[in-house]
């Protein structure tokens, strides 16, 4: 296995090689880089290594730029000093992380969690951006009420419930207001840590969700404050990744 690894802080470079060696001894890192434009060079000149290491922040800005400029067909396994929320929601994305400095069993683990995939895991650029530049999030919608517009703040929002083409926003106060997005478009506006797509016609805060019912066929029901139009269900296919965003 040839390993490639982009990170600007030399010890924690060196460290990493060492346990690289000491958990999988057949795997060799082939170089260490530590610029985004010198990474960005090396994938354009070299064959894909098997794997790529990645530290979030590098010397000439943050490892996901790389992305912008050329294509990763490895998989990657960033390193990371940010918290474990985000981290675990960067997992969902089905992409490993390691928190710094490098647990041995963690990076086992994360060795053995790329051998079960069958298949590389696309590398979902906007959720990244999402996560390390929060500006991207929407924090507020204008509205408009009666004869006047008024703004709405997300930290209002209990929940989006869409039906016929159009979409509300209920407060935590039970108030309705129209906004003119799909959920598709909230999906992508909202901050995932404190939303969360449940079915085709609802969004959900945090902060709305007062319990969590097992369901049949493995769904799960739920009890929203406020009451939502008619039962809110999550799907099968969505409630092992609704589990994890509820359990932080």
């Amino acid at each position: 296995m040839k390993i490639l690894l982009i990170e600007d802080e030399h010890p924690a470079a060196r460290q990493l090689t060492k346990l690289i060696a000491a958990t999988r001894p057949e795997a060799t890192v082939i170089d260490v880089l530590d610029t985004v434009q010198g990474a960005v060079r090396w994938l354009r000149t070299f064959p894909a290594p098997d794997l790529v290491f990645m530290d979030i922040q590098i010397a000439d800005g943050m490892s996901f730029d790389i992305f912008s400029q050329v294509q990763v067909v490895s998989p990657v396994i960033f390193t990371t000093a940010f918290d474990q929320y985000a981290v675990q929601a960067f997992k969902v994305n089905a992409v490993d992380y390691l928190l710094k400095p490098v647990d041995p069993e963690e990076l086992k683990h994360a060795f053995d969690r790329l051998e079960e995939r069958s298949v590389t895991a696309p590398i979902d650029m906007r959720t990244l951006v999402r996560y390390f530049r929060p500006e991207a999030f929407k924090d507020r919608f204008l509205v408009k009420t009666g004869a006047y517009m008024q703004l709405l703040p997300c930290s209002d929002i209990a929940f989006f419930h869409s039906a016929d083409g159009l979409t509300q926003a209920y407060t935590h106060a039970g108030k309705k207001h129209f906004i003119d997005h799909t959920l598709d478009e909230l999906e992508e506006l909202l901050n995932p840590r404190t939303f969360f797509r449940v079915s085709r016609s609802m969004v959900v805060a945090l902060e709305a969700i007062r319990k969590v019912h097992p369901h049949l066929n493995g769904r799960l029901k739920l009890d929203l404050q406020p009451d939502a139009p008619g039962e809110s269900f999550v799907s099968r296919e969505r409630a092992p990744l609704f589990k994890t965003w509820l359990g932080g």
